[in-house]
């Protein structure tokens, strides 16, 4: 059943929603960008969690199909903090998209917001983090929203790009280790688990272990992906984003790693800047697909 389609309201509300789950960056967005015609949500199931989510969907102009972008947003370990979380828009990322030809896709993850849903991908405590289990299973819920999108026919399955910004990008680095069919390509904001133990910067759960799983994911993955991040990121900093990219592609996991100048006041938040900041690196990687 083709997805429905809600326009005008919805669009302004979408795109008025900060980003969840991601540092705001004190930049301006980029006027540039034009503004996407069209704008709905989806209801996902997650069987194997007994559960479900949203999914907010923005199509480009024209009758498609249309290449997808499925955008994931980061997490908190803190339960107070995720109840406090909104639908994401992440407008710049988003507008960026659809100028190209992509639709856009923006799940809600179970376990944030107010939805009463449950919390999946817990990684435990921060000096036991299971950050590999906390991976795979943001990863089901990805391809999950990925695999009941693909089926609409206003999709063109195949062409898909999946987007992460911190857990979610973690969780689209573990994905790509599956080398699921009909995803082009994975591409990661300042992607990790365990940034920061207690809400305290500088502070970094167990990340020794954070690397050894990125060289685990990076075993099997064959998947394109494009890391970016900035130097002024205090979950990610360039000593563990670097040793992150290395483990990930020592064993020949095709990956672009790049490191960004300083954005902002907080360069976590990389994915809710302005285009201008990520577009030539996101740009080039997406032409070589």
């Amino acid at each position: 059943m083709p997805l429905r389609i809600v326009f005008a309201l919805r669009l302004v509300i979408l795109l008025a929603v900060a980003a969840a789950a991601a540092t705001s960056c004190t930049t301006a967005p980029d006027a540039t960008l034009p503004a996407p015609t069209g704008a709905g949500s989806i209801s996902v199931p997650l069987a194997a969690y007994s559960t479900g989510m949203t999914a907010s969907l923005i199509l480009p102009e024209g009758s498609g199909p249309f290449p997808l972008a499925v955008i994931n947003h980061g997490s908190d370990e803190q339960a107070i903090r995720r109840v406090a979380m909104q639908p994401p828009a992440f407008g710049d990322l988003s507008r960026w998209f659809v100028a190209r030809g992509y639709a856009v896709a923006i799940p809600f993850r179970p376990g944030h917001g107010r939805s009463g849903t449950p919390y999946l991908e817990d990684q435990g405590g921060c000096a036991d983090a299971d950050f590999d289990r906390s991976g795979r299973v943001t990863a089901d819920i990805i391809l999950a929203a990925v695999d009941a999108l693909s089926a609409d026919p206003q999709i063109r399955a195949g062409e898909t790009i999946v987007v992460g910004t911190s857990a979610g990008g973690w969780g689209a680095t573990a994905l790509a280790a599956r080398n699921a069919a009909g995803i082009a390509g994975i591409v990661s904001f300042a992607g990790g688990r365990g940034g920061r133990d207690r809400g305290q910067p500088g502070r970094n759960c167990a990340s020794d272990r954070l690397v050894e799983t990125a060289g685990q994911f990076g075993r099997t993955a064959r998947t394109p992906a494009l890391w970016l991040y900035a130097e002024n990121d205090s979950y990610f900093p360039p000593e563990i984003s670097s040793r992150l990219a290395a483990a990930y592609r020592q064993t020949g996991a095709p990956l672009d790693f790049v490191l960004l100048p300083p954005v902002g006041s907080e360069g976590h938040g990389l994915i809710t800047a302005p285009a201008r900041y990520w577009e030539a690196p996101l740009s080039a990687f997406l032409d070589r697909l």
